[in-house]
């Protein structure tokens, strides 16, 4: 007679987890919650979205988006970034372009002495297929 040794149990035995009491998480002590920034940031944003609000306007007359493709299509940079400083607006305007869109970066600080920005606004627009 012969026996045979099986390497595993033919019944596995269910596994044994430690409790959920024993791993207590550790609170976490937060700061308290400065809403300063934050509420410079919207004041400022609200800026960026009056000047983004007079850029759509001046796009719009068909003289002056006419001159900003034209340029963009010859891939004249400069003279892009002069018709948008033609715009008066108060913050700065970084233009990218492709032959299908162009998208405009308006930034703003909410403190002149922070070199950081605090806020973006990004206007993307189709111009072609």
């Amino acid at each position: 007679m012969y026996f045979y040794h099986y390497p595993y149990p033919l019944h596995p035995q269910p596994r044994i987890y430690p409790s959920y009491n024993q791993y207590q998480p550790i609170p976490r002590q937060y700061p308290q919650v400065d809403v300063n920034v934050f509420k410079k940031s919207i004041k400022t944003y609200r800026l960026l979205m009056d000047q983004g609000s007079i850029l759509l306007d001046r796009l719009g007359d068909s003289n002056f988006d006419l001159k900003l493709m034209s340029a963009a299509q010859k891939g004249n940079h400069a003279e892009v970034d002069t018709l948008m400083k033609s715009l008066g607006l108060k913050v700065p305007v970084k233009t990218n372009f492709t032959p299908t869109g162009v998208t405009f970066d308006l930034t703003a600080h909410t403190d002149p002495s922070v070199p950081m920005s605090c806020c973006t606004l990004s206007i993307h627009l189709k111009w072609g297929n």
